[in-house]
This record gives C-alpha cells, sequence and structure tokens, in this order.
C-alpha cells in the first residue's frame, strides 16, 4: 500500500511533466494545500499559474465481516489559476474549460498509470469516486476546479510482531 509521502511524488511528477502545468524548481506550479487555504486566498508569494495543488486525505476502513480489509483513503487535488478581471465571465469561463481539459488529462494519466504495475501508488484509484467542482475565488483572483478522489487498498490482516513487545 503506498504512502501518502508517494502520492506527493507522483503528483508532483505529473504537475513537472504536463505541458500546460510544467512545474519546476525555479518556476513552482505544484504545492500541497487545503481547500480551506485556497478558498481563503492565502498564496504563496512564488505561485505560477496554473497550478496543481494536492490536498491531505482523511480515510476510513472497509471490513465487511470478512477476512477483506480495505482502507478507503479520500483525497483531492485542485487545479487553479489566476485572473485578472473577475468580472470578465468569458474569460472566467474559457479558464474554467482550460482547466478542466487539464483535470481530464490528468485523470486519463492516472487511469493509464493504474494499469501499471511498476506505479503502485494509483493502482487502486476509484474512477467512480471521482467528482469535480468548479472554484471562483475574488480575494485571490483565481478560478479552479478540485476533484475529489478515493483510492481503496487492501490491508494485510497479520499483526507484525516486531511491533510489539510481547
Amino acid at each position: 500500500m503506498a504512502k501518502f509521502s508517494n502520492l506527493i511524488a507522483y503528483f508532483s511528477n505529473l504537475a513537472t511533466k504536463h505541458k500546460s502545468i510544467l512545474h519546476s524548481e525555479s518556476e513552482k506550479h505544484f504545492f500541497r494545500m487545503e481547500i480551506d487555504e485556497v478558498l481563503a486566498g492565502t498564496m504563496r508569494s512564488d505561485t505560477a499559474y496554473p497550478f496543481l495543488a494536492l490536498e491531505g486525505f482523511s480515510y476510513d476502513f472497509t471490513d465487511n465481516r470478512s477476512d477483506n480489509l480495505v482502507k478507503n483513503r479520500e483525497g483531492g487535488f485542485i487545479l487553479l489559476d489566476h485572473i485578472s478581471d473577475m468580472s470578465d465571465f468569458a474569460a472566467i469561463h474559457q479558464k474554467w474549460d482550460e482547466l478542466e481539459e487539464i483535470g481530464d488529462d490528468l485523470l486519463l494519466k492516472i487511469k493509464a498509470d493504474k494499469r501499471d504495475p511498476v506505479i503502485s501508488v494509483v493502482n487502486n484509484f476509484d474512477f467512480n469516486s471521482v467528482k469535480a467542482t468548479l472554484i471562483l475565488n475574488e480575494i485571490s483572483k483565481t478560478v479552479g476546479i478540485r476533484y475529489l478522489f478515493t483510492i481503496n487498498s487492501a490491508m494485510s490482516n497479520d499483526v507484525d510482531p516486531s511491533r510489539w513487545n510481547e
């Protein structure tokens, strides 16, 4: 089962490789942010647009009264871009269209990577769980799309004796 640090590295790599995002050390287009920060308009001074932000996740477990324990991790990512005139609805709609296209690209890449056994971080990505919501923030003059998703991962039921004092 992949760890959160693996998910951060995976999404950072997506942001680096996608031609519309092009994250790099000198031009930052990838961040770890929560939706509260985005809605509050809290942007870093080194932010380059458009950018991809990975949110943290919450999780629960499914047992179904069987031997198959499943960890259900719910997370999200945000695509955000700057808009200079918040009253220009044609420009806002155009940005949403562009971000939706980038989001579709990212989801298609995740779907392709899901089939690759080497990229285990997304091999349990549940596409039936994906939901997207448009974002408009007048404080930061940004528009975006928030994508929520679930990654379901089977867990071992075995207790690791090396982690316990007997």
